[in-house]
C-alpha cells in the first residue's frame, strides 16, 4: 500500500519539454495546470499525502518526477536522466528526498537511468534498456537494490521510450501489456490484460491501493481493466501526453 506521493507542478516552460510526438501539437500550460491539479486530486482520494513541489522553471520536464528518483520501501536511489537537458533536475529532487530518506543512494557516470524505465514487481524491480537507460546504468541500479535486500533484472526494449510506456503492474501478479512485451517470455508468468494498439497510451497506468488511475479517452481499455475487478478513475492528461509523459512520470509514489 501506498501513503505518500510527490509531484511537482508544471512550470510554463512545459512547452519547450522533450518529445517524439510533435504532431500532437504544444502542450497547452492553462489546461495542464488544471488536468495536473486532477492528477493530485485522484491520489489523495486513493489516500495519499501528496507533496506538491513547486515549478522548475529551468527544467521544461521536471514535472515528470518519476523519472529522477526511485523510491523503494529500504532507500531512495537518484538516477542519472539519459536526456542530457534532464540531468540538473536530479539536484533538485535530492533536496527534497535528503530530508525523508536515511538511506540515499546514486547513479554515477557513465550510467545513465531514468525510472520510468522501472517496473516494481514485489521485491523484484524489471529494467527496461532503452535510449535513457544503458547497462551501466541498469547494473549499478541493481546493485543498489541488492544492498539494500531487493533484486533487479535487465529487459530490452524495442520500440517504446519507457518500459512502463507499454507495461503496468498492477498488483496481484496481473500486468497491463502492449506492443513488443505481448510475446515477451520474461512476461509469461503473469496474467495479461492487453491493450489495443489503437489504445497503447493507456499501457502507461498506476495501480494505488486497490485502484487503477488510466488516462482519460480509452474506453476499451477502461472495460478491460474495470472487468478484472479493479476500481478504475479516469484521469485526463492530453497535455502530458504531447511530451511522452505518462500517468506513471507525474509522481514518485511510496
Amino acid at each position: 500500500m501506498f501513503t505518500n506521493a510527490i509531484v511537482r507542478v508544471p512550470g510554463k516552460s512545459l512547452v519547450n519539454g522533450l518529445s517524439d510526438s510533435k504532431e500532437l501539437g504544444l502542450p497547452d500550460y492553462d489546461k495542464a495546470i488544471i488536468q495536473h491539479h486532477s492528477y493530485i486530486e485522484a491520489l489523495q482520494s486513493c489516500g495519499l499525502e501528496v507533496n506538491i513541489l513547486e515549478s522548475c522553471e529551468d527544467y521544461p520536464d521536471s514535472t515528470f518526477v518519476e523519472d529522477v528518483a526511485l523510491i523503494t520501501s529500504n532507500c531512495a536511489i537518484i538516477t542519472r536522466p539519459g536526456a542530457e537537458s534532464r540531468r540538473g533536475e536530479v539536484e533538485q529532487i535530492m533536496a527534497v528526498l535528503k530530508s525523508q530518506f536515511n538511506n540515499l543512494e546514486t547513479i554515477e557516470a557513465p550510467g545513465t537511468i531514468e525510472a520510468g524505465d522501472v517496473m516494481m514487481v514485489g521485491n523484484h524491480y524489471y529494467i527496461g534498456l532503452s535510449d535513457r537507460t544503458n547497462l551501466e546504468g541498469a547494473e549499478q541500479l541493481i546493485e543498489l537494490l541488492v544492498k539494500h535486500g531487493h533484486t533487479g533484472s535487465t529487459v530490452e526494449l524495442k520500440d517504446v521510450l519507457h518500459l512502463k510506456t507499454g507495461l503496468s503492474y498492477i498488483e496481484n501478479n496481473m500486468l497491463i501489456i502492449c506492443g513488443e512485451f505481448k510475446s515477451d517470455p520474461i512476461f509469461s508468468g503473469f496474467n495479461h490484460i492487453e491493450i489495443p494498439e489503437s489504445e497503447s497510451y493507456a499501457a502507461n497506468c498506476i495501480w494505488v491501493n486497490d485502484n487503477v488511475l488510466i488516462p482519460a479517452g480509452y474506453p476499451l481499455s477502461k472495460e478491460k481493466i474495470s472487468s478484472t475487478g479493479y476500481n478504475v478513475i479516469e484521469v485526463d492528461v492530453s497535455e502530458f501526453k504531447k511530451l511522452d509523459g505518462g500517468l506513471s512520470c507525474l509522481s514518485l509514489r511510496y
